[in-house]
C-alpha cells in the first residue's frame, strides 16, 4: 500500500473514533491494534506493541509531570491560592480594569507554581468572574483575561505539557522549561497593557468602584510577603536547582512539590481531606496524560512501519518550501489542529513528522519547542473546541454564552500570533535565558 493511502487510512480511522465520541486514548488503541497486526507482523506485532507501550510510560523523563500537577492541586484544594489572590488584590489599586489586571497578575504567579492550565483557569474563573460580573464588567473583559492567562500557564514552568513535549521530541526538558519563561512573562505584560489601554479608552467595559480595602503601609504589603513571596520562592528554587546543576528536572519537581505541601502546612491550611483531594486530582490528570501517551506513542511507531512518516517527510524535503516555508507550515498545522483536538493529541500526531524536519533543516530544538508551546497555548483558546473555552463556560453563569466566550479570546489570540512571530524572528527571546542559566 502506498504511503499516502496508509496515512489516509490510519488518520481516517483515528478521526472516525473522535467523531463517534471515543476518548482520544481509546481511538489510538483501536487503530494501533489493527495497524500493528497489519504492519508489524500479526501476533508478533501485537506483542511488540505491548512492549513499546510499556516502554513509553516507564520513561524517567516523564516523572516530573505528576509532581508539577500536584503543586497546583495542593494550592487550590488548601485555599492557599485564594489567600495569594487576596494579597495581590490589596496591592493593585486605582488601575483601569482592576479586577481583570488582578486576574492576569494572579494567573502569572500561579503559572509559576502550577502545572495545569485547566486548574488555573477554573480557579480564577470560579473566584474572580462572579465578582467582575457583579460589578458590571463586560462579559468579554471578564472572561477573556482569565482564559488568556490560563493558557500562558503552558509556557511558564512548571509545565506538565512542556515536560511531555521535551520527552517525546527528544528536547532537553530543563532548557525547554526555562526557555518558556521570557515569552510567557512578555505575553502576561502585554495582556495587562492591553487591558489598561482598552478600559481607559472604553470605561464602560470595566466600571470603576470604590476600593473597600483602605489598608496602607505594612498592613497593605504584609499579605504579599506572607502569601505570595513563598510561592515565588518555590519557583525560584525549582529553576535554580536545575540551572545550577544541583538537581535534574525530576528532582527539582519533587523539591517543588514537597515545598508546596510544606508551605500549605505552615499556613495551617492543609488537612487530610484537602491532601487526599489534591492527590486524587493529581492521579486523575496524570493518569489521563499517561494513558494517551501509551496510545499515541505506539501510533507514531505504526505510522513509521507503514511508511507514512518517511513518505510525508520526503515529500516536504523534495518540495520547494525551504526552511521558513516548512516552519510556517508546521505552525499553521498546529493552529488548525488546535481548533479541534487537545494538546496532547496534537503533540503525538505531529511530532513523528515534525522532528525529522527540524533535524533536516537544522533548527534549534529548544527554539522549535518554544514555538510549538506557543502554538499549543493558542490552541487552548481557539474556537470552536479550544479546551479553556469550555472550562470557562463550565464555571461561568448561564447568561455568559459560548458566543461571548469566543469573542472574548480574539484579542489574546492576536497577541499569541504576535509572540509566535516575534520568537520566530528573534530566537534569542526564547534562547537567551536557558543559555545564560544552564550553559
Amino acid at each position: 500500500m502506498p504511503w499516502y493511502l496508509a496515512a489516509a487510512v490510519l488518520f481516517g480511522c483515528l478521526a472516525t473514533g473522535y467523531a463517534i465520541g471515543l476518548p482520544a486514548a481509546f481511538s489510538f488503541f483501536a487503530v494501533n491494534l489493527a495497524g500493528a497486526y497489519h504492519y508489524l507482523g500479526g501476533e508478533a506485532g501485537l506483542a511488540q506493541l505491548v512492549r513499546n507501550g510499556v516502554a513509553s510510560i516507564t520513561n524517567f523523563s516523564l516523572t516530573p509531570i505528576p509532581f508539577f500537577v500536584l503543586m497546583g492541586e495542593v494550592l487550590f484544594h488548601t485555599g492557599v491560592a485564594m489567600k495569594a489572590i487576596d494579597a495581590i488584590a490589596r496591592l493593585i489599586r486605582r488601575v483601569p480594569g482592576r479586577l481583570a489586571v488582578i486576574a492576569v497578575v494572579a494567573g502569572t504567579v500561579f503559572s509559576a507554581i502550577s502545572g495545569s492550565t485547566i486548574a488555573t483557569t477554573a480557579m480564577l474563573g470560579s473566584l474572580l468572574l462572579p465578582e467582575m460580573l457583579r460589578r458590571g464588567y463586560h462579559a468579554g473583559m471578564a472572561t477573556g483575561p482569565i482564559m488568556a492567562i490560563g493558557a500562558v500557564d503552558m509556557l511558564i514552568p512548571p509545565s506538565a505539557l512542556a515536560v511531555l513535549l521535551g520527552s517525546l521530541a527528544g528536547i532537553s526538558i530543563s532548557h525547554l522549561l526555562v526557555a518558556g519563561i521570557v515569552p510567557g512573562v512578555v505575553l502576561a505584560a502585554a495582556f495587562v497593557i492591553y487591558i489598561v489601554v482598552r478600559v481607559s479608552a472604553s470605561p464602560a467595559l470595566a466600571p470603576t468602584f470604590e476600593d473597600e480595602d483602605r489598608s496602607s503601609g505594612w498592613e497593605r504589603w504584609r499579605p504579599l510577603a506572607v502569601y505570595v513571596t513563598p510561592l515565588v520562592l518555590i519557583f525560584v528554587v525549582v529553576i535554580a536547582a536545575m540551572a545550577a546543576g544541583w538537581a535534574t528536572p525530576t528532582e527539582s519537581a519533587a523539591i517543588g512539590a514537597i515545598a508546596t505541601v510544606l508551605v500549605a502546612w505552615l499556613y495551617r491550611s492543609i488537612t487530610l481531606q484537602s491532601l487526599m483531594k489534591a492527590l486524587l486530582g493529581t492521579a486523575a490528570i496524570s493518569g489521563v496524560i499517561l494513558f494517551i501517551i501509551v496510545g499515541a506513542t505506539t501510533f507514531s511507531q505504526v505510522l513509521t512501519f507503514s511508511g507514512a512518516t518517511d513518505g510525508v517527510v520526503s515529500a516536504i524535503r523534495e518540495g520547494s518550501l525551504g526552511p521558513w516555508g516548512a516552519l510556517i507550515g508546521m505552525m499553521a498545522i498546529l493552529l488548525v489542529l488546535g481548533c479541534f483536538i487537545d494538546q496532547v493529541s496534537m503533540m503525538l500526531l505531529t511530532l513523528p513528522f515534525f522532528m525529522p524536519l527540524v533535524q533536516h533543516y537544522g533548527f534549534d530544538a529548544v527554539w522549535f519547542g518554544v514555538l510549538f508551546l506557543i502554538a499549543m497555548q493558542m490552541g487552548l483558546l481557539m474556537p470552536p473546541f479550544g479546551m479553556l473555552l469550555f472550562v470557562m463556560k463550565s464555571v461561568a453563569p448561564k447568561r455568559i454564552t459560548i458566543a461571548h466566550i469566543y469573542r472574548a479570546v480574539v484579542p489574546y489570540l492576536v497577541f499569541g500570533l504576535l509572540m509566535l512571530a516575534a520568537v520566530m524572528l528573534l530566537p534569542e527571546l526564547a534562547l537567551w535565558l536557558p543559555k545564560t542559566l544552564l550553559n
